[in-house]
C-alpha cells in the first residue's frame, strides 16, 4: 500500500503535474523546467525526485546536460497506465496550455548560461 500512496503523492501537486505535461512534450534539464514553472531549482530538483522515484520521469546525461523525461518501460503497471491515461488529461487547463506555449520558447543554452 506505501508504494500506492507514494504514486497518489506525487499526482497531488499541481507542479508536478505540469511537470509530467510538458515532459510530453520533450526532454527538458532541470533550468528549462524552471523557467516554465518560475520556481527554485532546489524545489523543482525536488518535485523531480519524486517523479524519478515514483517512476514517473527518467535521466539521460547528454553532454553537460542532464534531460528528465517521462519514463517510456515504467516497471510498476500503475505508474505505466496513468502515464498512458495522461496524455488526457488537464489538456484544457489554461496553465497547461500556457506552460506548452512557454516550452516552444525556452533555450537551456540562454537560460542556463545566465
Amino acid at each position: 500500500m506505501e508504494e500506492k500512496v507514494k504514486i497518489f503523492k506525487a499526482l497531488s501537486d499541481a507542479n508536478r503535474l505540469r511537470i509530467l505535461k510538458i515532459l510530453q512534450e520533450k526532454s527538458l534539464c532541470v533550468c528549462e523546467i524552471k523557467e516554465v514553472l518560475q520556481l527554485a531549482n532546489s524545489t523543482v530538483s525536488q518535485h523531480l525526485s519524486l517523479l524519478k522515484e515514483t517512476g514517473f520521469i527518467i535521466e539521460a546525461k547528454e553532454g553537460k546536460w542532464v534531460n528528465y523525461m517521462i519514463n517510456p518501460k515504467p516497471d510498476n503497471p500503475i505508474v505505466s497506465s496513468i502515464l498512458a491515461m495522461l496524455v488526457f488529461w488537464l489538456q484544457d487547463e489554461i496553465t497547461i496550455q500556457n506552460d506548452l506555449k512557454i516550452i516552444c520558447d525556452v533555450d537551456r543554452n540562454v537560460i542556463c548560461n545566465k
